[in-house]
């Protein structure tokens, strides 16, 4: 498949639709409706990415991450967790921090059990979009209140007009992206 990932750029153009505001609506193959043979591919992408990581646990935030971050977890034989945007009732010892969504436009509390990330984790961060790189930013924020170790991102696509993962990539953080967006400009998608 390579470094470029050719199946995801062709399905991005073929399916995938602009709207205003830099808004890539992917959501007939990646975060509505799903195209398994797809997520399989991503998830074994991501895990030669991240072979050599030292990674020992995966992290995602519900609910378009954990597709292609159980993927990576099955390719890889390691157990994943995913951040939630509701408490539940039985969470007892729980993490949290505050995640502004940029297609929604709002600010949701994420939790996660701190019974699943500990000191000793060495985390992969597995996500759909990488935009500005606020669930990101979340997830860094819980698992530093558990001790762990981020030791990369993957996001299926980055948007680098918003400039999310330079951000991270300047704070030190490994990030590994299938596809990166360019423009959206005038709703065209252009592609790196």
């Amino acid at each position: 498949m390579g470094n470029s990932f050719d199946i995801l750029k062709k399905r991005i153009m073929q399916d995938g639709k602009c709207y205003e505001g830099g808004i890539l609506k992917v959501d007939s193959f990646i975060n509505h409706q799903l195209d398994p043979d797809l997520m399989y591919e991503i998830g074994h992408e991501f895990s030669k990415r991240f072979a050599d990581s030292g990674v020992n646990k995966i992290m995602t935030i519900e609910a378009s991450g954990i597709a292609p971050a159980i993927m990576m977890g099955h390719e890889m034989h390691l157990p994943v967790v995913f951040a939630k945007k509701k408490k539940p009732k039985t969470m007892s010892s729980m993490l949290t921090t505050t995640v502004h969504s940029f297609t929604k436009d709002r600010d949701y509390t994420v939790c996660i059990s701190a019974d699943f990330l500990s000191p000793d984790d060495r985390i992969v961060v597995i996500d759909d979009f990488m935009a500005y790189g606020n669930a990101s930013r979340g997830l860094i924020d819980l698992a530093s209140q558990a001790g762990a170790r981020i030791v990369g991102f993957g996001f299926i696509i980055e948007k680098v007009f918003q400039h999310g993962g330079d951000q991270l990539r300047n704070d030190g953080y490994r990030v590994e992206s299938l596809a990166r967006v360019l423009s959206l400009d005038n709703c065209q998608i252009t592609l790196e």
